[in-house]
């Protein structure tokens, strides 16, 4: 019994699977327009803060330098564990120990959100507001805006550790959420370093 080869003559090739999946490039070109934003925050307060006679001003409180630093060290382990956790899930999936580095990169999440919350509950009662002065207006516009960023991530790992748990969880969506994560990560030097030290 003869077989039917391919009208063309050649042998089939299994389909080619792309190297970055619709979710990671959509994600990709998100976080291309919030750097964009991120840049307009930053060039405004460069340009106010270059301009102002002192800065910070006078009479306003200080930024928690030393434990803002330790708890950034915070959010750059939990930018490790994600990736770590990626590379578990590509190579043994819906393993015990991908499920713990989630886990463990949301809680380091939390842990990181919630040291700033509490930061910023003290400033705000040190007198450091919105409107008591551009220092602080920046302040909270420029952190606060990469918090809600963060909060949006770490519901993103809890939705990724729901899915690890059904046994439901797509590599592109980890991927996409991984990438989300590091930009959460990979933005706070620069805003540390230009917010809290200059």
């Amino acid at each position: 019994m003869k077989t039917l080869e391919p009208a063309y003559g050649g042998h089939s090739s299994p389909e080619r699977q792309p190297k970055i999946s619709n979710s990671a490039l959509g994600m990709i070109a998100f976080i291309g327009t919030e750097l964009m934003f991120f840049a307009a925050l930053i060039s405004a307060f460069l340009i106010i803060s270059s301009a102002a006679e002192a800065w910070p001003p006078e009479g306003q409180p200080r930024l928690p330098i030393y434990v803002t630093a330790l708890n950034s060290l915070v959010l750059f382990a939990s930018g490790w564990m994600i990736f770590k956790a990626y590379q578990s899930f590509k190579a043994t999936s819906f393993s015990e120990g991908t499920r713990k580095l989630v886990k463990i990169t949301m809680w380091l999440g939390i842990i990181f959100v919630a040291v700033q919350g509490i930061e910023w509950i003290r400033l705000l009662s040190y007198g450091l507001t919105m409107t008591s002065s551009q220092y602080g207006a920046f302040f909270y516009l420029i952190i606060g805006t990469h918090a809600i960023h963060a909060i949006g991530a770490v519901i993103g790992l809890w939705r990724l550790s729901l899915k690890l748990e059904a046994g439901s969880l797509k590599l592109e969506t980890f991927q996409a959420v991984q990438l989300f994560w590091f930009f959460v990560v990979g933005v706070w030097p620069i805003l540390y370093v230009l917010v809290y030290l200059s």
